[in-house]
């Protein structure tokens, strides 16, 4: 009887901890798509001061052209030199916010840049780690993608 409690036990406590990911609240949901939507704006306007107060210290993004920034310095100027160099209004548009904790969760982003002057749009996905820092939600990791078709 005894082991078949201590089991019972067991399994209730690591099966529950096998599953990752925690609800997405409706607060949680409107939080993280204002920072993507504060992220958006500090780009199009290359706003330096909204931008090093969206991301954490240590950021890291990996572009599309496979250049790695890290640190919230190199990902600024990275973010300058890039909005500078493809010119165009970007747009990001949520897909898929998972939770990973109520601290942390992975957003999941179409990446438009609309060409200027008849340009072809590119069209990427952004791949966003945030972390809730101090009440307050803050980009912490950053990958684009091009894809291939």
């Amino acid at each position: 009887m005894k082991n078949s409690m201590v089991n019972t036990f067991l399994f209730v406590v690591f099966s529950t901890s096998l599953y990752a990911q925690q609800p997405l609240t409706e607060s949680q949901r409107m939080e993280i798509s204002a920072l993507i939507d504060k992220y958006s704006q500090a780009r199009e306007k290359q706003d330096t001061v909204l931008l090093k107060s969206i991301l954490t210290f240590d950021i890291d993004q990996l572009v599309s052209t496979g250049e790695w920034r890290e640190g919230v310095n190199a990902a600024v100027k990275g973010m300058l030199r890039s909005s500078a160099t493809n010119s165009g209004t970007r747009r990001l548009s949520i897909h898929k916010i998972r939770m990973i904790d109520p601290q942390s969760a992975i957003i999941d982003c179409r990446y438009e840049i609309s060409g200027t002057e008849g340009a072809l749009a590119r069209n990427m996905w952004s791949t966003f780690v945030v972390i809730n820092q101090k009440k307050t939600w803050k980009i912490t990791a950053i990958r684009n993608m091009l894809p291939s078709q």
